[in-house]
């Protein structure tokens, strides 16, 4: 429904019109609902004939080529502006749904003390071989991702018992790097 922001002599009115018929209109006037007919077979000639609920009206409108044009309805002038109107438009709830991030899963199954890259990248150097006995907090390998160098670190004391990184070689997100028993 178009609504209207109208200025009769400077004092602000709110219009919102809807079509019902041929010449039938529902307006809404600031708060008060009214029902409307046009009588006139010519809707741009300069005198129209209307009802409000029911009471007819005499209406003159002069040519209007100004933003701010005389109106005449029966014996009472006055002067009318109408600004563009805007279109109410019922837009879509949306209820908020609670964000839980949740990781890629695995691609590979998961194996107990398997080390494996927490991103995508490439191997930039390795720090210990198969057989080699390591700390917990141990650096094992450097991963570039992403122009940053990550160190990957044994999350527990143990023996490097397989190696699936090379210097040089590039690895997935969840790929397995290192098996410490």
């Amino acid at each position: 429904m178009p609504t209207y922001q109208v200025f009769i002599d400077g004092k602000p009115r709110k219009i919102e019109l809807s079509k019902i018929g041929e010449n039938s209109f529902s307006v809404k006037l600031d708060d008060k609902s009214l029902n409307v007919e046009v009588s006139s077979d010519k809707m741009d000639s300069e005198k129209i004939s209307i009802k409000i609920d029911g009471k007819a009206y005499q209406i003159e409108l002069s040519k209007i080529e100004h933003a701010v044009f005389p109106v005449k309805v029966e014996e009472a002038a006055f002067k009318a502006e109408v600004k563009t109107p805007t279109i109410k438009q019922e837009l879509p709830t949306f209820e908020q749904a609670a964000y839980t991030p949740t990781k890629k899963p695995l691609t590979k199954q998961a194996v107990e003390g398997a080390v494996n890259a927490p991103m995508t990248g490439k191997i930039l150097s390795v720090k210990v071989q198969k057989g080699d006995q390591v700390k917990q907090g141990q650096v094992l390998c450097i991963l570039e991702a992403m122009k940053m160098e990550n160190e990957i670190i044994a999350p527990k004391a143990g023996t490097v018992r397989e190696m699936y990184v090379a210097e040089g070689s590039s690895v997935s997100e969840g790929e397995h790097l290192f098996i410490i028993d």
